[in-house]
Protein backbone atom coordinates (compact mmCIF):
# COMPACT_ATOMS: atom_id res chain seq x y z
CA UNK A 1 0.00 0.00 0.00
CA UNK A 2 1.24 3.80 -0.79
CA UNK A 3 0.12 5.15 1.37
CA UNK A 4 0.76 2.83 4.50
CA UNK A 5 2.06 4.76 7.56
CA UNK A 6 5.09 4.45 9.05
CA UNK A 7 5.82 3.22 12.98
CA UNK A 8 8.82 2.76 15.37
CA UNK A 9 9.04 1.26 18.44
CA UNK A 10 12.07 1.69 20.88
CA UNK A 11 13.32 0.35 24.18
CA UNK A 12 14.65 2.34 26.89
CA UNK A 13 14.69 1.34 30.61
CA UNK A 14 11.91 -0.80 31.15
CA UNK A 15 11.37 -4.68 31.72
CA UNK A 16 10.62 -5.15 27.95
CA UNK A 17 6.09 -6.26 29.62
CA UNK A 18 5.61 -3.07 26.97
CA UNK A 19 6.41 -4.96 23.73
CA UNK A 20 5.09 -7.77 24.70
CA UNK A 21 2.16 -6.15 24.95
CA UNK A 22 2.32 -4.93 21.80
CA UNK A 23 2.97 -8.76 20.85
CA UNK A 24 -0.67 -9.29 23.35
CA UNK A 25 -2.51 -8.07 20.19
CA UNK A 26 -2.13 -11.22 18.78
CA UNK A 27 -4.21 -11.20 15.59
CA UNK A 28 -4.89 -7.64 15.43
CA UNK A 29 -1.01 -7.46 15.03
CA UNK A 30 -1.73 -8.40 11.50
CA UNK A 31 -3.95 -5.85 10.59
CA UNK A 32 -1.60 -3.06 12.10
CA UNK A 33 1.39 -4.21 9.46
CA UNK A 34 -1.24 -4.01 6.68
CA UNK A 35 -1.77 -0.33 7.58
CA UNK A 36 1.83 0.75 8.95
CA UNK A 37 5.17 -0.30 7.91
CA UNK A 38 7.34 -1.08 11.55
CA UNK A 39 10.52 0.50 10.68
CA UNK A 40 12.37 0.49 13.83
CA UNK A 41 11.71 -2.02 16.65
CA UNK A 42 15.23 -3.00 18.08
CA UNK A 43 13.15 -6.18 19.90
CA UNK A 44 12.04 -7.54 16.64
CA UNK A 45 14.29 -6.16 13.76
CA UNK A 46 18.20 -5.17 13.38
CA UNK A 47 17.35 -1.25 12.72
CA UNK A 48 20.58 0.07 13.20
CA UNK A 49 21.35 3.72 15.00
CA UNK A 50 22.57 4.56 11.56
CA UNK A 51 19.84 3.93 9.33
CA UNK A 52 17.09 5.98 11.56
CA UNK A 53 20.09 8.52 11.83
CA UNK A 54 19.86 8.54 7.68
CA UNK A 55 16.01 8.79 7.71
CA UNK A 56 14.71 12.52 6.76
CA UNK A 57 13.49 14.49 9.96
CA UNK A 58 9.85 13.46 10.34
CA UNK A 59 10.33 10.26 8.17
CA UNK A 60 8.17 8.05 10.61
CA UNK A 61 4.71 8.87 11.36
CA UNK A 62 4.47 7.88 15.03
CA UNK A 63 7.42 6.14 17.10
CA UNK A 64 6.22 4.58 20.31
CA UNK A 65 8.73 4.98 23.12
CA UNK A 66 8.56 2.98 26.15
CA UNK A 67 10.82 3.02 28.95
CA UNK A 68 12.00 5.80 30.92
CA UNK A 69 15.55 7.77 30.49
CA UNK A 70 18.01 6.62 32.85
CA UNK A 71 21.10 7.54 30.56
CA UNK A 72 22.79 9.02 28.19
CA UNK A 73 22.45 6.34 25.27
CA UNK A 74 18.56 6.44 26.03
CA UNK A 75 18.77 10.60 25.93
CA UNK A 76 20.20 10.48 22.02
CA UNK A 77 17.24 8.08 20.94
CA UNK A 78 15.03 10.01 22.47
CA UNK A 79 15.99 13.61 20.77
CA UNK A 80 16.58 11.73 17.73
CA UNK A 81 13.40 9.74 17.63
CA UNK A 82 11.56 13.22 18.06
CA UNK A 83 13.20 14.51 15.28
CA UNK A 84 12.44 11.59 12.99
CA UNK A 85 8.58 11.13 14.27
CA UNK A 86 5.83 13.32 13.37
CA UNK A 87 4.04 12.23 16.37
CA UNK A 88 6.18 10.63 19.72
CA UNK A 89 3.35 8.44 22.13
CA UNK A 90 5.33 7.89 25.79
CA UNK A 91 4.15 4.05 26.04
CA UNK A 92 3.81 2.62 29.18
CA UNK A 93 4.21 3.50 32.70
CA UNK A 94 7.61 3.96 32.55
CA UNK A 95 7.68 6.35 29.59
CA UNK A 96 4.96 8.14 31.28
CA UNK A 97 5.81 8.67 34.74
CA UNK A 98 9.27 7.12 35.12
CA UNK A 99 7.68 3.67 36.94
CA UNK A 100 9.89 1.59 38.85
CA UNK A 101 12.78 2.11 37.62
CA UNK A 102 12.22 5.70 38.91
CA UNK A 103 12.22 4.71 42.43
CA UNK A 104 15.71 4.32 42.08
CA UNK A 105 15.24 8.58 42.33
CA UNK A 106 15.84 7.54 46.35
CA UNK A 107 19.09 7.37 45.87
CA UNK A 108 21.79 9.53 44.09
CA UNK A 109 23.97 7.78 41.47
CA UNK A 110 26.86 7.76 43.60
CA UNK A 111 24.85 5.69 46.12
CA UNK A 112 23.90 3.30 43.76
CA UNK A 113 27.55 2.77 42.90
CA UNK A 114 28.61 2.44 46.04
CA UNK A 115 25.95 -0.49 46.89
CA UNK A 116 26.63 -1.90 43.47
CA UNK A 117 29.79 -2.24 43.27
CA UNK A 118 31.59 -1.47 46.43
CA UNK A 119 29.00 -2.87 49.51
CA UNK A 120 27.80 -5.93 47.91
CA UNK A 121 29.17 -9.05 49.92
CA UNK A 122 29.29 -11.20 46.52
CA UNK A 123 31.41 -8.72 45.18
CA UNK A 124 35.74 -9.27 45.53
CA UNK A 125 36.35 -6.41 47.48
CA UNK A 126 39.56 -6.10 46.83
CA UNK A 127 38.09 -4.82 42.72
CA UNK A 128 35.83 -2.26 43.83
CA UNK A 129 35.48 -1.34 39.79
CA UNK A 130 33.06 0.98 38.90
CA UNK A 131 32.34 1.78 34.89
CA UNK A 132 33.42 4.27 33.28
CA UNK A 133 32.23 6.55 30.21
CA UNK A 134 35.52 5.23 28.06
CA UNK A 135 38.21 2.66 28.79
CA UNK A 136 41.34 2.28 26.60
CA UNK A 137 42.12 -1.33 25.08
CA UNK A 138 44.87 -2.66 23.05
CA UNK A 139 41.97 -2.21 19.83
CA UNK A 140 41.05 0.90 20.89
CA UNK A 141 38.55 2.92 23.26
CA UNK A 142 35.58 1.67 24.20
CA UNK A 143 32.42 3.72 25.25
CA UNK A 144 29.44 2.85 27.65
CA UNK A 145 26.31 5.41 28.20
CA UNK A 146 26.69 8.14 31.03
CA UNK A 147 24.96 6.42 33.97
CA UNK A 148 22.72 9.72 35.04
CA UNK A 149 21.81 10.99 38.85
CA UNK A 150 18.29 10.14 38.26
CA UNK A 151 15.21 8.74 36.26
CA UNK A 152 13.48 10.69 33.88
CA UNK A 153 9.91 10.41 32.12
CA UNK A 154 10.32 11.08 28.93
CA UNK A 155 8.33 14.58 28.43
CA UNK A 156 11.33 15.64 30.52
CA UNK A 157 13.92 15.46 27.71
CA UNK A 158 11.71 15.68 24.85
CA UNK A 159 8.49 17.18 24.00
CA UNK A 160 5.71 14.07 24.25
CA UNK A 161 2.48 14.77 21.90
CA UNK A 162 0.76 11.53 23.75
CA UNK A 163 0.93 8.75 26.51
CA UNK A 164 -0.58 5.60 26.53
CA UNK A 165 -0.37 4.31 30.04
CA UNK A 166 -0.38 1.02 31.93
CA UNK A 167 2.45 -1.68 33.11
CA UNK A 168 2.20 -3.01 30.78
CA UNK A 169 -0.65 -1.03 28.24
CA UNK A 170 -3.64 -2.99 28.11
CA UNK A 171 -4.23 -4.41 24.74
CA UNK A 172 -7.41 -2.83 24.55
CA UNK A 173 -6.21 0.77 25.20
CA UNK A 174 -3.56 0.17 22.16
CA UNK A 175 -6.08 -1.48 20.18
CA UNK A 176 -8.08 1.98 20.39
CA UNK A 177 -4.89 4.07 20.05
CA UNK A 178 -3.84 3.04 16.89
CA UNK A 179 -7.28 3.00 15.89
CA UNK A 180 -7.53 6.63 15.93
CA UNK A 181 -3.95 6.80 14.53
CA UNK A 182 -5.06 5.19 11.49
CA UNK A 183 -8.60 7.60 11.24
CA UNK A 184 -6.58 10.49 11.96
CA UNK A 185 -8.90 10.46 14.80
CA UNK A 186 -6.53 11.36 17.71
CA UNK A 187 -7.58 14.20 20.43
CA UNK A 188 -5.45 17.07 20.99
CA UNK A 189 -1.46 16.94 21.69
CA UNK A 190 -0.91 16.19 25.31
CA UNK A 191 -3.89 13.95 25.76
CA UNK A 192 -3.35 10.52 27.84
CA UNK A 193 -5.28 7.77 25.42
CA UNK A 194 -7.23 6.26 28.39
CA UNK A 195 -10.63 7.07 29.88
CA UNK A 196 -10.45 9.75 32.15
CA UNK A 197 -12.54 8.06 35.01
CA UNK A 198 -10.54 6.34 37.94
CA UNK A 199 -10.59 2.85 38.64
CA UNK A 200 -13.06 3.25 41.42
CA UNK A 201 -15.61 3.58 38.90
CA UNK A 202 -15.87 1.32 36.68
CA UNK A 203 -14.65 -1.77 39.96
CA UNK A 204 -17.49 -3.97 40.34
CA UNK A 205 -16.49 -3.68 44.19
CA UNK A 206 -17.34 0.19 44.22
CA UNK A 207 -20.78 -0.87 45.74
CA UNK A 208 -20.78 1.49 48.32
CA UNK A 209 -21.18 5.70 47.72
CA UNK A 210 -19.88 6.26 51.66
CA UNK A 211 -16.72 4.05 53.01
CA UNK A 212 -15.10 3.53 55.42
CA UNK A 213 -11.64 1.54 56.23
CA UNK A 214 -11.15 0.11 59.67
CA UNK A 215 -7.39 -0.73 59.77
CA UNK A 216 -4.31 -1.59 57.29
CA UNK A 217 -3.45 -4.47 56.51
CA UNK A 218 -0.66 -6.02 54.00
CA UNK A 219 -2.28 -8.62 51.66
CA UNK A 220 -0.75 -11.27 53.41
CA UNK A 221 -2.53 -10.60 56.55
CA UNK A 222 -5.74 -10.85 55.19
CA UNK A 223 -7.39 -13.54 53.29
CA UNK A 224 -9.43 -10.96 50.78
CA UNK A 225 -13.23 -10.90 49.96
CA UNK A 226 -13.40 -11.04 46.06
CA UNK A 227 -17.13 -9.55 46.35
CA UNK A 228 -15.81 -6.31 49.08
CA UNK A 229 -14.13 -3.48 48.42
CA UNK A 230 -10.60 -3.58 49.07
CA UNK A 231 -10.44 -0.45 51.36
CA UNK A 232 -13.41 -1.59 53.26
CA UNK A 233 -11.37 -4.76 54.30
CA UNK A 234 -8.40 -2.50 55.35
CA UNK A 235 -6.33 -3.28 52.00
CA UNK A 236 -5.30 -0.47 50.72
CA UNK A 237 -5.75 0.30 46.64
CA UNK A 238 -4.89 2.72 44.66
CA UNK A 239 -8.21 2.67 42.85
CA UNK A 240 -8.99 6.55 43.91
CA UNK A 241 -6.23 8.02 42.65
CA UNK A 242 -5.72 6.09 39.42
CA UNK A 243 -6.79 6.12 35.90
CA UNK A 244 -9.02 3.63 34.72
CA UNK A 245 -8.83 1.59 30.98
CA UNK A 246 -7.20 -1.55 32.92
CA UNK A 247 -10.43 -3.35 32.39
CA UNK A 248 -9.37 -4.18 36.61
CA UNK A 249 -7.32 -6.73 35.73
CA UNK A 250 -5.80 -6.94 39.02
CA UNK A 251 -9.21 -6.58 40.96
CA UNK A 252 -10.24 -9.77 38.76
CA UNK A 253 -7.30 -11.50 39.99
CA UNK A 254 -8.32 -10.60 43.63
CA UNK A 255 -5.62 -8.12 43.51
CA UNK A 256 -5.70 -4.60 45.07
CA UNK A 257 -4.15 -1.92 42.75
CA UNK A 258 -1.56 -0.08 42.86
CA UNK A 259 -1.62 2.86 40.51
CA UNK A 260 0.40 1.55 37.31
CA UNK A 261 -2.31 3.50 34.86
CA UNK A 262 -1.41 6.54 36.26
CA UNK A 263 -3.34 9.80 38.08
CA UNK A 264 -6.66 10.95 36.57
CA UNK A 265 -6.79 14.56 35.01
CA UNK A 266 -7.45 16.79 38.29
CA UNK A 267 -4.75 14.97 39.95
CA UNK A 268 -1.40 16.67 40.32
CA UNK A 269 0.43 14.22 42.32
CA UNK A 270 -0.77 10.33 42.64
CA UNK A 271 0.89 9.33 45.92
CA UNK A 272 -0.51 12.79 47.81
CA UNK A 273 -4.11 11.97 46.50
CA UNK A 274 -4.41 8.51 47.82
CA UNK A 275 -2.65 9.97 51.32
CA UNK A 276 -5.54 12.30 51.50
CA UNK A 277 -7.96 10.15 50.27
CA UNK A 278 -6.79 7.20 52.89
CA UNK A 279 -6.82 9.37 55.63
CA UNK A 280 -10.51 10.68 54.72
CA UNK A 281 -12.09 7.11 55.22
CA UNK A 282 -9.92 5.74 58.26
CA UNK A 283 -12.67 4.99 60.87
CA UNK A 284 -12.18 2.06 63.49
CA UNK A 285 -15.12 3.73 65.65
CA UNK A 286 -18.21 4.48 63.59
CA UNK A 287 -19.53 6.83 66.42
CA UNK A 288 -16.37 9.70 66.27
CA UNK A 289 -13.80 10.61 63.99
CA UNK A 290 -10.39 9.91 64.14
CA UNK A 291 -7.81 12.20 65.83
CA UNK A 292 -4.26 13.20 64.23
CA UNK A 293 -2.42 11.26 65.73
CA UNK A 294 -4.47 8.07 65.32
CA UNK A 295 -4.45 9.08 61.71
CA UNK A 296 -0.84 8.90 61.99
CA UNK A 297 -0.63 5.45 63.75
CA UNK A 298 -3.05 3.90 61.14
CA UNK A 299 -1.10 5.09 58.35
CA UNK A 300 2.06 4.13 60.37
CA UNK A 301 1.26 0.97 59.51
CA UNK A 302 2.59 1.30 55.88
CA UNK A 303 5.50 -0.46 55.60
CA UNK A 304 6.73 1.35 52.37
CA UNK A 305 5.11 4.21 51.38
CA UNK A 306 7.04 5.26 48.51
CA UNK A 307 6.69 2.10 46.92
CA UNK A 308 3.07 1.81 48.20
CA UNK A 309 1.67 5.40 47.01
CA UNK A 310 4.53 6.64 44.52
CA UNK A 311 5.37 2.49 42.83
CA UNK A 312 5.00 4.48 39.34
CA UNK A 313 5.12 7.80 39.57
CA UNK A 314 8.12 8.30 41.96
CA UNK A 315 10.29 9.95 38.87
CA UNK A 316 7.34 12.70 38.07
CA UNK A 317 5.83 13.16 41.69
CA UNK A 318 6.06 16.60 42.99
CA UNK A 319 8.24 15.03 46.14
CA UNK A 320 10.84 13.80 44.18
CA UNK A 321 10.96 17.19 42.51
CA UNK A 322 11.01 19.00 46.42
CA UNK A 323 13.30 16.35 47.64
CA UNK A 324 15.99 16.66 44.94
CA UNK A 325 15.76 20.84 45.49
Amino acid sequence: MADKLKFGFYWAASCGGCEIAVLDTNEKILDIVERADILLWPVAMDTKKTDVEAMPDGHMDVVFFNGSVRNSEQEEWAHLLRRKAKTLIAFGSCAHHGCIPGLANLNSRAEVFQTAYHDEPSLDESAGTEPKTMSRVPEGELFLPKFYDGVYPLDRVVDVDYYIPGCPPPVPIILAAVTAIFEGKLPSRGTVLAPTKSLCDECPRNTQAAKKMPDIKRTWEVKADPGKCFLEQGIICMGPATRAGCETRCINGNQPCTGCMGPTPEVTDQGAKMISALSSILKVDEEKELTDEETKVLLGKVKDPVGTFYMYGLASAVINRRRKQ
